[in-house]
């Protein structure tokens, strides 16, 4: 998907276009970018096919769009300013011709050209606040681990759930076009953010297994401050998501902490200077729950895993950088523990 990409497309479309075998399809879906970027991703890969949209329709329903005109068995979304490095291709083709049993996965994404993790496989703490994993870390340093964290990067040969991670990164995400397709897709709904987290946790709901192929790497000119707007669709989606894919009884257990979060995301957002996307947000989201809950009873009526099987793939713990001193709290790292321990015994997991 593009939006406004313009000169900024020619690298990272240029190293796809060198990555790409007889018979790959390349999409193209622009999202009404209004300048040169249709006409750069045409020029830049004459074989790919432009697909235009007539409006700025968001991130997931572009992507939908661009799904739903592929032929191929296996899917990859990739982002415009995610250039692929030599023999990418093969390796983020590799869990599926090797059958690893993976129902989705992402390549090894790293960022400042290749000096640093983007995310080796995303994290989700049980309020549904998600983050890249490893980021920051200089690339080919060994992860710091937690209950719930993913593995250092590292070729993996068998799909094992105890290692896999919370969610697979947007910024190269794979997937076997059956699997989207039973799915439903991303959420298209969403326009920017969590979108990836969303689908992931559908993938685990219907008892898939994640996955990182971290052989396939990309290089993410990634900078994590978008503008305030960000926090409206990443607070939005976060809740959107809450609804649609947490089982009753993980969200029954989990309203107290809820609701801690809610308050304190709130007294963050007017203390940043953001409360106004947080109300927003909130208004968002109430005026979806009609449509929310109809999602919601698609989604549950199709679950395959226990309300613990799901709930054990999320952490504790906030060790992302970018939660400031909650994550250097050992008093509150300490209590989240201890809840979280309750509920994952409650639930039997």
């Amino acid at each position: 998907m593009t939006f406004r990409h313009g000169a900024a497309l020619r690298r990272p479309l240029a190293a796809l276009v060198g990555e790409l075998r007889e018979g790959d399809e390349l999409i193209v879906v622009d999202n009404a970018s209004g300048d040169a970027t249709p006409d750069v991703a045409a020029e830049v890969a004459p074989a790919a096919r432009v697909l235009r949209n007539a409006e700025n329709a968001g991130f997931p329903a572009a992507c939908n769009v661009g799904a739903a005109t592929a032929s191929g068995d296996l899917l990859v979304f990739l982002n415009p300013d995610a250039a692929v490095a030599p023999g990418w291709r093969e390796a983020i083709a590799r869990p599926l011709d090797d059958r690893l049993g993976w129902a989705a996965w992402q390549a090894l994404v790293s960022a400042e050209e290749g000096r640093v993790v983007n995310t080796r496989g995303g994290v989700v703490h049980f309020t549904g606040i998600a983050w890249a994993g490893g980021a920051g870390e200089p690339l080919g340093q060994p992860a710091r681990r937690t209950s719930s964290s993913p593995s250092a990067p590292q070729t993996r040969t068998s799909a094992d759930p105890a290692s896999a991670p919370g969610f697979v990164s947007g910024a190269c995400l794979a997937i076997p076009r059956a699997e989207f397709e039973r799915l439903g897709g991303f959420a298209g709904d969403f326009f920017l953010y969590h979108e990836d987290v969303d689908l992931s946790l559908r993938v685990k709901l219907a008892g898939g297994t994640l996955g990182v192929a971290a052989d396939a790497l990309v290089d993410h000119d990634y900078d994590f401050d978008k503008g305030p707007a960000k926090w409206r669709y990443l607070e939005r989606n976060r809740w959107a998501t809450l609804i649609r894919t947490f089982p009753a009884s993980l969200l029954l257990l989990l309203a107290p902490a809820l609701l801690a979060t809610e308050l304190a995301v709130t007294a963050s957002a007017m203390a940043n200077g953001w409360l106004g996307q947080k109300v927003r947000a909130k208004l968002d989201v109430l005026g979806a729950l009609p449509r929310l809950w109809r999602e919601r009873r698609e989604i549950q009526a199709s679950r395959e895993v226990s309300a613990g099987e799901f709930a054990s793939a999320f952490t504790a713990e906030l060790d992302s950088p970018h939660l400031g001193a909650a994550s250097r709290s050992r008093v509150l790292g300490a209590l989240l523990r201890g809840y979280w321990r309750v509920v994952l015994r409650l639930l039997g997991a």
